[in-house]
């Protein structure tokens, strides 16, 4: 069961080239649901091959560990932004260390959020074959297609919520997809006063 007073530590991890807006949601959002609100949560961001990550449009973030360090145990959940190939978001997105630690928490059930063409990497790891899930779906739906051919069954929502995997379908999802994680950490009704706290209202 769910609340927001047992301990929990969402790693969020930056593939390079991930994009600023899908990253800082989650941030945000756990950091108001612990400071206002109570929540025992923390976030703590990995690299995956240096802490210094460079996003979407070139902005360098100083992540607090790298993946070699990590271990899916220590964790409570997974959140992973997308970003653009432009940037080399897919080289380190599907790199064999991120689908393994995918994978890991998949193996454990733990709640695994993913915004915009994250997705692809989930999928990429092997854990959406034969699963619910979606992914960026302008520009003639060319990612959505991309995640069929996983074995995915591509739902056309702006959320999809499968067991413990949140998939979306573009950056303006980002806040929607951190309310789901908070909720399967804390509970819908804390979700509910934070998100409503931060001008999202109460309903959808």
């Amino acid at each position: 069961m769910t609340d927001g007073m047992t301990p929990k530590r969402v790693l969020l991890l930056l593939a390079g080239g991930f994009e600023t807006m899908e990253f800082s949601v989650f941030v945000d959002v756990m950091g108001w649901a612990r400071c206002d609100f109570g929540c025992d949560i923390t976030v703590e961001t990995c690299g995956v091959s240096e802490r210094e990550v460079v996003s979407t449009f070139g902005v360098p973030v100083t992540a607090d560990r790298v993946l070699c360090e990590i271990s899916a145990d220590d964790y409570d959940a997974l959140a992973i932004p997308g970003g653009f190939e432009e940037y080399g978001f897919y080289k380190e997105a599907f790199s064999p260390e991120v689908s393994a630690l995918i994978r890991a928490f998949d193996a454990q059930k733990k709640p695994i959020a993913s915004v915009c063409v994250a997705a692809l990497s989930l999928a990429h790891s092997g854990i959406l074959a034969g699963r619910e899930a979606t992914t960026y779906h302008l520009q003639g739906g060319h990612r959505q297609h991309q995640l069929a051919a996983y074995g995915v069954n591509v739902r056309h929502e702006p959320i999809v919520i499968s067991e413990h995997i949140i998939t979306s379908s573009c950056p303006q999802t980002a806040p929607g997809v951190a309310f789901a994680l908070l909720s399967m950490l804390c509970g819908d009704a804390k979700m509910r006063e934070v998100r409503a706290a931060m001008g999202y209202g109460c309903d959808g």
